[in-house]
């Protein structure tokens, strides 16, 4: 069985690389904080030190990374790409910016590194069950030859070429931005009405409006309970990803673009580390006016 390094021990790498394990995985884990990557010890995960260390003779390189900050600081080391085997693959599975997935992907490529970008939708409650959406960008061949890992988190597609799985990425997060911002709203209305929210969510169950955002973050919201599953940070940085890519393709976004606003103004106001579903608090604000 190929041997993996796993880099990035967070909300979500913790139960993606537990995943791995459970499955008979050999697999070297490395965060910066080595104490989230100690919790993986006692599932069978070796734990590296160092860039370096995790990546020498690995097969498979998976790397779920923060932001493009992150990402930049791994695979712009001098321990990342010289460490690697020549004949391994590299799996972005963070959500960065796809010019950065086509940067790496040619630096990789120059030796002899195959490399897929493959962000990943569903929070922790999918990492959690493997049951993630995985969007794959990368030639057809990578992707086969990874099909089974990836297979172990989730449900991989593969998209098109590199950075294909980043925009495809980015166009589920205008979607969750956006109906975020509408369950807001229609949790809003409901309470200021005098009409039981909870009854709303139960009564269009089954119908158009219903999805996974209302009936999860929809209760969240009721409950104002913003215990962060997905942070409105991490959210942020997506929709300005998102207002990005559109410019780089000359396209204007404007729901996007005001979701954005308001997920700005939510982090400006210390809302940062809380869920994105937290956007209730700024639909909140403006109705203080």
């Amino acid at each position: 069985m190929k041997s993996i390094a796993f880099i990035g021990i967070g909300l979500m790498g913790f139960p993606m690389a537990k995943n791995l394990l459970k499955f008979g995985y050999n697999l070297k884990a490395y965060n910066r904080s080595q104490d989230k990557a100690d919790r993986l010890k006692e599932f069978g995960a070796e734990i590296s030190v160092s860039i370096k260390d995790v990546v020498t003779n690995s097969d498979i390189i998976i790397t779920m990374l923060t932001d493009d900050n992150a990402v930049e600081k791994v695979m712009g080391s001098d321990e990342f790409i010289s460490n690697i085997n020549e004949g391994a693959t590299v799996i972005d599975m963070s959500s960065v910016n796809p010019v950065l997935t086509i940067k790496y992907s040619k630096k990789l490529k120059e030796k002899k590194i195959d490399y897929l970008d493959a962000p990943v939708s569903g929070g922790t409650i999918g990492a959690e069950e493997a049951t993630l959406a995985i969007m794959v960008g990368g030639d057809e061949e990578t992707f086969k030859n990874c099909y089974e890992l990836l297979k172990k988190m989730g449900n991989p597609t593969l998209v098109g070429p590199v950075s294909s799985g980043q925009i495809s990425k980015l166009a589920n997060q205008i979607i969750v931005g956006v109906t975020i911002g509408a369950v807001a709203e229609a949790v809003t209305l409901c309470e200021k009405s005098g009409t039981n929210p909870n009854k709303m969510i139960e009564a269009l169950s089954g119908g158009w409006a219903d999805s996974k955002i209302l009936q999860t973050h929809g209760k969240r919201m009721i409950d104002k309970d913003f215990t962060p599953k997905g942070k409105t940070t991490t959210q942020l940085k997506d929709m300005t990803n998102i207002i990005n890519a559109g410019k780089a393709v000359e396209t204007h976004l404007p729901i996007s673009s005001l979701v954005k606003e308001m997920y700005k103004d939510l982090v400006a106001d210390g809302h940062g580390n809380t869920d994105h579903s937290s956007l209730y608090n700024a639909i909140k604000k403006i109705n203080k006016k």
